[in-house]
């Protein structure tokens, strides 16, 4: 299984970049795979292929309108097929012995 960090804008002399963003986001929704929207990127849950496909369709989406592109990619994998998107903050919780702010 894989955790996926990821965050992808276009290059462009803009201070927000949320409109290029959400057409990212909206990818990954339609995607079907587990994931996390962050203020700083968006954790991807899945298969290898599968989290690699949904980050070339992000590109891909971008690509058609945007010459240069930006993009920064973190992975994590493990095997085995348990899911870790949210097992991995309760495992620190537990630890704490309190519910973090998420």
């Amino acid at each position: 299984m894989v955790l996926l960090e990821f965050a992808m804008t276009p290059s462009v002399q803009e201070e927000s970049k949320s409109r290029y963003v959400a057409r990212i986001i909206d990818v990954i929704d339609k995607s079907g795979l587990s994931y996390q929207l962050t203020p700083m990127g968006t954790i991807l849950e899945g298969e290898w292929a599968e989290v690699m496909a949904v980050v070339t369709d992000c590109f891909k989406t971008l690509a058609a309108d945007f010459p240069r592109i930006n993009a920064q990619i973190k992975i994590d994998y493990r095997a085995g097929d348990k899911s870790r998107i949210k097992s991995k903050v309760d495992a620190i919780e537990t630890i704490l012995g309190r519910q973090l702010s998420r």
